[in-house]
């Protein structure tokens, strides 16, 4: 399980230089090209981010590109619907990790959410999780909380906790919605102090990715990574 400490009050440059290792910096645009990949690996290592995210055509370029850098690659499965059966979603992530995903982002299956469906949440998790820690890897959960209730989203959570994920996460960023203070403060209270916290979508500034820090969120997933530790207004919708 995930254990990533709440940063203290501090000065505001080393808040930023701190919150740069919260970041998954994240390209997820289905047209992204090479060079737009590589750009976003230049940015990581040069700014000391967390991880790259990006689609799995792309976890080989990014291993590659990243290596000695210290930054994680990191790559999405059933992304962006989750609406795959779970057998491809655990052939998805085996694949992405032995491609050299130190870190999956996996979408749950939100019509399972929808109709309160613990047991079937549950099982989708768990034998991607499996797949994704037999190499030592970590395993994020997207669980669309602009799809779901609030009671919804404590199931979802809670069934993430059950099949052994590391982290829950907010948003997609492609199905409308993204991270707020309120789904961040649920998702904490419901996991508990261990499981990491990702609050993704419409993070684009440093007061933002603060805010999300103070309710409980232990990582950032975001396009405005740079924007973020520069203390500007980022323009991205992810």
């Amino acid at each position: 399980m995930s254990n990533e400490a709440t940063p203290s009050v501090q000065p505001a440059a080393a808040v930023a230089g701190t919150i740069a290792s919260y970041i998954d910096h994240t390209l997820l645009k289905p047209e992204a090209s090479e060079s737009d990949v590589l750009k976003v690996c230049a940015e990581a290592a040069e700014y000391s981010f967390k991880s790259v995210c990006v689609n799995p055509i792309w976890v080989k370029t990014v291993k590659t590109a990243l290596k000695g850098s210290g930054v994680l690659t990191c790559s999405v499965v059933g992304f962006p619907l989750g609406a795959t059966p779970t057998d491809v979603k655990t052939f998805e992530a085996r694949g992405a990790v032995l491609d050299g995903a130190d870190e999956v982002d996996m979408v749950i299956n939100i019509a399972a959410a929808r109709a309160g469906d613990k047991g079937a949440l549950t099982e989708d998790i768990s034998s991607v999780a499996e797949a994704v820690h037999a190499s030592g890897a970590i395993l994020k959960v997207i669980i669309e909380t602009a799809l779901l209730t609030d009671d919804q989203k404590v199931l979802a959570c809670q069934a993430a906790v059950a099949a052994g994920a590391d982290f829950v996460k907010t948003s997609t960023g492609f199905n409308g919605g993204g991270a707020t203070v309120e789904d961040i403060a649920l998702m904490r209270r419901t996991v508990g102090p261990d499981l990491g916290v990702k609050a993704s979508g419409g993070v684009r500034s440093l007061a933002d990715a603060q805010a999300m820090i103070a309710a409980g969120a232990t990582r950032i997933g975001a396009s405005s990574g740079i924007a973020i530790v520069k203390g500007e207004q980022g323009s991205s919708a992810y």
